[in-house]
């Protein structure tokens, strides 16, 4: 696993070094932002189509992965300070779309939620499943303690924040942006890909089978499944590096 940490953040040290980011960053940045949002929104069954001509995106999950992307770096300062405040601002980004404006920001904390194991997120209802209150506030504050004071190496903590909102599934829908956004604040906020110019949601799309494999072998809370869902995401990381590189190189390519 430390070798698959260490990939991870070699790679990203990399991408920063680019030419093209040296001063480019900001815009490497919001390409990056645009892939990452569609490849999130894939993954909870929502379209990957960005019509320029249109007045709107239509699609909703990709209409809410797109605004979760744009608030990222806003999002950082609050993540940093108040996690679970980041996190309800994330699902009314993400669900305002999907939910009553009255359900937007609010855990699941009464009548019915989701499949707790992570499925499409948010464009499929899985039916009727007692939510269990305490659970979720237990492990939303487990959550918040872990990313003010986790003592392990940044691409280790992204993995857990990513799994945590993903298996716990804390809102009534998507939850798969949510976490995924999530982990992008933390590889933020933990200096990881502070410029925000690595896309590793494209890596989890390109491996969506394994990516669901793991996250179910995560919620078991088996020590070897835990495990392999680190090194996935690391393997994800590395691969959005090279996602961000490729974005690079077309900038220094135009300029």
């Amino acid at each position: 696993m430390s070798e698959a940490v260490e990939e991870a953040r070699s790679a990203i040290a990399e991408l920063r070094r680019h030419p093209a980011n040296r001063r480019g960053w900001p815009k490497s940045a919001a390409a990056a932002g645009v892939r990452a949002a569609r490849a999130s929104a894939a993954l909870d069954g929502g379209s990957q189509i960005l019509d320029r001509d249109a007045e709107a995106i239509t699609d909703p999950v990709l209409a809410g992965s797109m605004r979760c992307h744009a608030a990222v770096v806003s999002l950082a300062p609050v993540w940093e300070r108040a996690p679970l405040q980041a996190l309800a601002r994330l699902h009314t980004l993400a669900a305002a779309d999907l939910e009553h404006e009255s359900a937007l920001g609010r855990p699941r904390g009464s009548g019915i939620g989701p499949d707790p194991l992570p499925g499409t997120g948010s464009g499929s209802d899985p039916g009727p499943v007692p939510a269990a209150d305490d659970r979720i506030a237990g492990r939303l504050a487990a959550l918040a303690t872990l990313v003010t004071h986790a003592p392990w190496p940044a691409p280790v903590i992204t993995a857990i924040v990513h799994a945590e909102v993903l298996t716990l599934q804390p809102f009534r829908s998507a939850n798969g942006v949510i976490a995924r956004a999530a982990a992008r604040l933390t590889m933020i906020s933990s200096g990881l890909d502070s410029q925000s110019l690595s896309v590793p949601e494209v890596g989890h799309l390109r491996r969506e089978k394994r990516y669901r494999e793991c996250a179910i072998g995560y919620a078991t809370g088996d020590p070897a499944a835990v495990a392999e869902w680190i090194v996935h995401v690391c393997d994800a990381l590395a691969a959005g590096a090279r996602e961000g590189r490729s974005i690079a190189d077309a900038i220094g390519a135009e300029g």
